[in-house]
């Protein structure tokens, strides 16, 4: 039995512009986690999830192409990760076999509304990793990334990966995302191999550690409303056209406040740190109201105001629309109030933490 787990996710800053290739966004790994058990079967391999009910998803194989017995699925991107990793496994001659799959998650909540922590990408990473075990592949950081990355590319995601990126790394990153048309015509190659797709460098991607100021407190709010990250990005994509002015100086001024925020990081600089966290938020605002795309609901405007009172700064998390807000506190700060006051307004404080690797 190989059993292993990959973490939840949340967004510092960067949020939108990340999606564009050499555009930053500060991004954090936090200790809730999905956990992928895998074990060896002979004729027909099965996937097992209890946030989709305790009934297995049965598959076999077709010249060597795995081929699900039921059409409709909820499995994509755990499909997508055993296709990816196993035609690289082909290309090392490693001989294929069957298995069962059990995913168990702990980043939704208990009657499965998701909390916007990065489901897909962590099922995504965990699988990927479960399989290199299996077939005794040499794995770093890179690799599953890249295998990860790959895996979503194949179901249309929208999304800059950097919830991958999170995923694999673990801790706090600065990230910028792949040229995807690059890997989009190495793909169309007539001798495209995945091993050396790989094994070249990425444009534009940067995946960088960063080491926070120890008296940096991280507090996440939960509006109790689930968002699709990626129905507003499509939406943001749909409508920026309207005014490409506007959308071009959103993407200079994100990528000025993120590596001013990174600066921060590097400088111990908690006070710079949230200056940009409140820039950021600014930005999103302004870019919303350009787009006519709601990011910052009312309840998600409530659990930052209130946490800016108690000398917290405070934004949206990710593409907005509901989930998680984060508050960034020197941690000499009291925080119960914080606590007290969001429960008044129907906010919930989720007690993570930062996950690191090591």
């Amino acid at each position: 039995m190989i059993e292993v787990s990959a973490p939840g996710k949340l967004y510092i800053a960067g949020e939108y512009a990340v999606v564009e290739p050499g555009h930053p966004a500060i991004i954090v790994a936090v200790d809730q986690f999905i956990t992928v058990s895998l074990e060896q079967t002979k004729h027909v391999g099965s996937i097992t999830s209890f946030q989709y009910g305790n009934l297995p998803i049965l598959w076999r194989r077709h010249n060597d192409q795995l081929v699900l017995d039921k059409r409709e699925n909820p499995f994509h991107y755990i499909l997508a990760a055993i296709t990816v990793t196993e035609k690289y496994a082909k290309e090392l001659n490693k001989e294929l076999a069957f298995f069962s799959i059990t995913i168990d998650s702990e980043l939704d909540s208990s009657n499965g509304r998701k909390y916007g922590l990065g489901s897909s990408a962590a099922v995504t990473v965990a699988t990927i990793k479960a399989l290199c075990q299996f077939y005794n592949l040499d794995s770093n950081d890179e690799l599953v990334f890249k295998l990860a990355a790959l895996a979503h590319l194949s179901v249309k995601s929208n999304g800059s990966c950097g919830d991958v990126a999170a995923s694999v790394y673990g801790g706090w990153i600065a990230f910028t995302t792949f040229d995807r048309d690059w890997v989009a015509s190495q793909q169309k190659k007539e001798q495209y191999s995945i091993k050396e797709l790989i094994d070249n460098d990425w444009p534009l991607l940067s995946i960088k550690p960063l080491t926070p100021p120890r008296d940096l407190r991280l507090v996440i709010g939960w509006t109790g409303s689930p968002a699709s990250t990626s129905d507003l990005v499509d939406e943001v994509t749909n409508q920026r056209n309207r005014d490409k002015n506007a959308y071009d100086n959103f993407l200079k001024d994100s990528k000025q406040c993120v590596n001013q925020m990174i600066e921060g990081f590097q400088h111990n600089d908690i006070q710079m740190i949230q200056q940009q966290i409140r820039k950021n938020r600014e930005l999103l605002i302004k870019m919303s109201q350009d787009t006519g795309v709601i990011i910052e609901t009312p309840a998600l405007t409530q659990l930052c105001n209130v946490a800016e009172q108690y000398h917290g700064a405070a934004k949206s998390s990710g593409a907005g629309g509901g989930d998680c807000g984060i508050v960034l506190f020197n941690r000499r700060e009291g925080l119960l109030p914080l606590m007290t006051a969001w429960e008044k307004e129907g906010i919930t404080n989720l007690p993570l933490h930062v996950y690191t690797n090591k």
